[in-house]
């Protein structure tokens, strides 16, 4: 005991030595960089050729689009790139009245009744043979464990799916394999399970208690293969799977292409697997010196679901890999490991630990010779650890607190430093003379979380820009009290060394980014909905002189309206106290651009149908009175003459 206890005390010590030693050579390098930045003069032909860089003059397009998740605003944000231009925001998880998003029938529906809000953090592009097609944007819900398909032909939500059952924390999501056949989930959180859930309400029915002191052997993680339709988009849990796990704590994935084709990384933390009352995770989660990436044969999974090697957990099928041997491998990686990044030609596994100063590059070749030869060092938890000796062909010394890394199309990685506050860049590509070196540092302000590059996470990278998604700001703007906005900021590779050229200040708080072609959305997406393409078509009105009220029964009344410069029509709606109002509402415009609007005062409704779509709101006529309706959206001249009332009869007493 006495020696439990010297060892605890050690690490303890060990562990605040280390937290010191990061906090001074931090703040050192902090110092470092503000000289730098001090020092760097810029002339001012440079200050004009950067600006041109980033210079879209009016009537022009940017080259590429960004998509921003926005964190725990549950929405995602739109730029374009280089002029870094917010374009549009794409509410998901959250209501947003601008497009009138959660408060009409079939978005509230989706969001469900219980959750008001979404954690997205992961955008992920779907893909054809590895490089983004332009087709959907999948988002992932870290808090109530969904996932969202954004179809691109309309940039608007089509599917929410959850919440999972049995994953909790959606962490280590979206990260599509590379013909959109499946998307991750990973538990960022272990949790007991099932964890049971109702798909219709999307909600949960419950969950599995077991007290935290059980935590090595009652709490499990887990992680998810969510079955996507490749014509479709749909995400199917009949089809999909999941693999039981330890209780480690998943942080981020990437799906293997190429030679590595038909596997998934995903890193952890925690690997210790406790949680102990009292004492600070980030005390009890570094004892180890390693954590680990673990590599998952998806395409051998799926022959074992189909080969019926499964156990149903929580209406889920969920596959044991201490039971279905050569599915699941630990890699040994430095230290709490944060993204994992696979090359663009598939053959090496990037992990950034961000307690350590140093990327850490497996070889899949290797890792496969080390399955093969029986590379195996021990078991954890039931799990096979490989050799990393065999595994590591790399460490790349970047620098402190590496995060993520992204790639260009010369050969060359590019790693957030969170710690740092910096972007490295090193070589990885075979026959380069840089491979493995570090040969430039850019810092940033400040502390990168995310990076993201133009098609940096495929088999294609285009190069040209990597955008650094930096968690403070630090008064780089103007001020605006202490709710501070984030930082990006676009830096320039086309060169031999990075520049950073433009500063964005996004809303919060963009976690991760898919940069794509615009040439590879533009043929997708239509800006008029069509009578075969209005998604609620069975309920449109396309000529006012259709426009009706009609009593369903003694209770229900359904209308049927539309709207036009500068009417709705019907102008006049009757129901009484307590009816049950379903009010269809079709924008009958076939110009694009020309938005109209709906909110009926004291009932807190509000729609904005784009041209041709037709927009469902669902109320109940609780309160008696005479209240307006109106178009909320400017749309033309005689936009004030757009309204009309709703007159809610009283019950007679």
């Amino acid at each position: 005991m006495r020696g439990k206890m010297k060892s605890k005390k050690f690490v303890l010590f060990l562990t605040l030595c280390i937290g010191l030693a990061l906090l001074v050579v931090g703040a050192d390098a902090r110092r470092r960089r503000r000289g730098r930045i001090k020092r760097a003069k810029v002339t001012k032909s440079q200050l004009i050729e950067d600006a041109l860089k980033v210079y879209v003059p009016p009537g022009d397009f940017d080259k590429y689009y960004l998509f921003l998740s926005g964190g725990h605003s549950g929405q995602i944000y739109v730029y374009g790139v280089p002029s870094m231009r917010h374009i549009r925001t794409i509410p998901v998880f959250s209501r947003y009245s601008a497009t009138g998003w959660g408060y009409e029938y079939y978005s509230r529906k989706m969001m469900g009744p219980r959750f008001t809000w979404g954690d997205i953090h992961h955008p992920s592009l779907s893909e054809t043979n590895g490089d983004y097609d332009g087709r959907w944007l999948f988002v992932n819900d870290n808090a109530h464990n969904r996932l969202a398909r954004i179809n691109l032909d309309d940039f608007k939500v089509h599917q929410i799916l959850g919440p999972v059952p049995n994953v909790m924390g959606d962490h280590a999501s979206v990260y599509v394999t590379p013909n959109t056949e499946y998307a991750h989930m990973a538990s960022r959180f272990s949790v007991p399970i099932p964890t049971e859930v109702d798909l219709k309400n999307h909600t949960y029915k419950r969950g599995t208690y077991a007290p935290i002191e059980e935590y090595k052997t009652k709490y499990k993680g887990v992680l998810t293969f969510i079955h996507i339709d490749p014509k479709t988009g749909y995400m199917d849990l009949e089809k999909s799977f999941q693999i039981l796990m330890p209780p480690w704590d998943f942080d981020l994935a990437d799906a293997g292409k190429g030679p590595s084709y038909g596997w998934s990384f995903f890193t952890c933390y925690n690997s210790e697997a406790e949680f102990i009352k009292g004492k600070p995770l980030e005390v009890v989660a570094s004892q180890r010196d390693k954590d680990y990436i673990v590599a998952v044969n998806w395409k051998k999974a799926e022959q074992a679901v189909k080969e019926g090697k499964y156990t149903v957990i929580g209406g889920m099928k969920v596959i044991d890999p201490t039971k279905v041997k050569g599915l699941v491998y630990a890699m040994p990686t430095k230290k709490s490991p944060h993204g994992v990044d696979v090359t663009p030609d598939g053959r090496y596994i990037v992990g950034n630990g961000k307690l350590a100063p140093v990327t850490v590059v497996h070889s899949f070749e290797k890792m496969i010779e080390a399955i093969k030869t029986g590379k195996i060092v021990r078991e954890d938890m039931g799990i096979p650890v490989l050799d990393e000796n065999v595994t590591k062909v790399a460490e790349v010394p970047v620098g402190l607190g590496p995060l993520h890394t992204v790639f260009d199309d010369k050969g060359y990685a590019y790693t957030s430093l969170f710690v740092e506050s910096a972007v490295a860049k090193w070589g990885w590509k075979d026959g380069l003379k840089d491979q493995w070196k570090m040969v430039d540092k850019v810092p940033i302000q400040y502390n990168i979380g995310h990076i993201a590059a133009p098609h940096g996470d495929t088999v294609k990278p285009r190069g040209e820009w990597v955008f650094a998604l930096n968690k403070l700001s630090k008064g780089t703007h103007l001020k605006v009290g202490p709710d501070q906005p984030e930082s990006c900021q676009l830096i320039d590779i086309s060169g031999p060394k990075m520049r950073i050229i433009y500063q964005a200040w996004p809303e919060p708080e963009p976690h991760y980014a898919m940069c794509i072609d615009a040439k590879l959305v533009e043929p997708h997406v239509f800006e008029v909905y069509t009578k075969e393409t209005n998604p609620e078509k069975e309920y449109a009105v396309y000529d006012p002189k259709d426009a009706r009220v009609v009593r369903k029964d003694d209770h229900t009344v359904e209308v049927f309206a539309c709207e036009i410069r500068s009417s709705i029509w019907p102008n006049v709606v009757e129901v009484n106290e307590g009816d049950t109002v379903i009010f269809h509402l079709t924008n009958i415009e076939t110009m694009r651009d020309e938005i109209h609007g709906f909110g009926i005062c004291g009932y807190d409704i509000c729609g904005v149908p784009t041209p041709g779509e037709t927009q469902t709101y669902v109320f109940k006529a609780d309160v008696p009175g005479v209240w307006p309706f109106y178009c909320v959206n400017f749309c033309s001249a005689l936009h004030q003459e757009m309204q009309g009332y709703l007159l809610v009869k009283p019950k007679k007493k």
